[in-house]
């Protein structure tokens, strides 16, 4: 190996040394700067001849060139290093999920709705939907309630423009308004049936929505669900009542161990009428007793206003607040969760 090739070895060496630009640079001065080795050989060449010169001047340029090919191929190698570097340090997971905006569901009260929807569907009831803003006759009257009855006191709520004087509109009180709209409807469409003396078809109909009172409590919303039902026949009885409502009630939270009551009480559109609790024998709540639902046989005059023969058409009624079922259900201990719109109890149901 002659000088020039073991000067251009001792350069790649050096610079194979250096880690950084800067290192680099300090290398390439002591081969290719001023005062650097091949510049020192190109000085020494003053003093050959013309011929020697141009030989000599030769190979220096190869070994010269064979350095800066070597520097620029170190270069290369560090900026690299450096890219690679700063790829890992800011590299993605993509194994990890990507990050989604969430999806949004039902309000667990809906939900509610939905099941007591779903479950009454498969007995074969109907499902009847109407306005909130009501007439006294469908929200009162036509349900045994007349003006001078008591039980309107408890009723006392949100009356709106409209109406009369004596029969003001107002935010529905409950659903049951929905029974007597969806019944006169069904007697409408089969009243060619009743005419003849025919068999009508029989009414099975529930009604669930929001509906208004004056109640603002720890256990009462001034807007609250309900969800009544109705089923008219001609051989429609109390025993299918409590059979229909206690395979609500053992679907609906998916226990047979649940026991039920009737225990008399009084609504003015039902006579007889009970109020029903259940009953669970094992869990949080056994042993305890607890209202659901208020029931009874429809009142002879809601009967008549149906346009309907009590003496012929009989049946019963149900009343019971998907609210409180939601909160038995998933064990909700306060009925203002439901309305606070927090995200962290909402999306446990999700």
């Amino acid at each position: 190996m002659n000088e020039l090739d073991s000067l251009v070895e001792s350069a790649a060496q050096l610079f194979a040394q250096a880690n950084t630009p800067a290192e680099l640079e300090n290398a390439k001065a002591q081969f290719l700067g001023k005062a650097g080795r091949v510049t020192e050989l190109m000085k020494g060449m003053a003093q050959l001849s013309v011929e020697e010169k141009k030989s000599r001047g030769a190979a220096i340029n190869v070994a010269k060139q064979a350095i800066e090919a070597e520097l620029t191929a170190r270069r290369q190698a560090l900026a690299d290093a450096e890219l690679q570097a700063q790829l890992k340090a800011e590299a993605l997971d993509v194994s990890l999920p990507g990050r989604q905006r969430g999806q949004g569901g039902l309000h667990p009260v809906s939900l509610t709705l939905e099941r007591i929807e779903r479950i009454f569907g498969s007995m074969g009831f109907d499902v009847a939907e109407g306005p909130e803003i009501e007439t006294d006759w469908f929200n009162f009257t036509a349900l045994n309630t007349p003006e001078d009855h008591p039980a309107r006191s408890m009723h006392d709520t949100f009356y709106v423009e409209g109406g009369t004087a004596t029969a003001p509109n107002l935010l529905r009180t409950h659903t049951s308004p929905m029974q007597i709209r969806h019944a006169v409807q069904h007697v409408k469409k089969h009243r060619a049936t009743l005419d003849a003396g025919q068999a009508m078809p029989e009414i099975r109909v529930i009604a669930p929505g929001r509906t208004y009172r004056v109640d603002s409590d720890a256990t009462h919303s001034p807007m609250f669900h309900q969800c009544e039902g109705l089923w008219i026949g001609e051989n429609v009885s109390f025993k299918d009542l409590k059979v229909i409502f206690t395979d609500f009630c053992r679907t609906f939270f998916e226990s047979d161990d649940l026991v039920l009551r009737f225990r008399p009480s009084f609504f003015p559109f039902t006579e007889p009428s009970a109020e029903i609790d259940i009953q669970f024998q094992t869990g949080p709540l056994a042993g305890r007793w607890l209202e659901v639902a208020g029931s009874g046989q429809v009142h002879p005059n809601v009967v008549r206003n149906m346009g309907l023969d009590p003496e012929k058409y009989i049946g019963f009624a149900f009343g019971m607040g998907p609210d409180r079922l939601t909160m038995l259900r998933y064990g909700v201990n306060d009925l203002r969760l439901f309305f606070d719109g927090d995200i962290r109890f909402l999306s446990q149901f999700q």
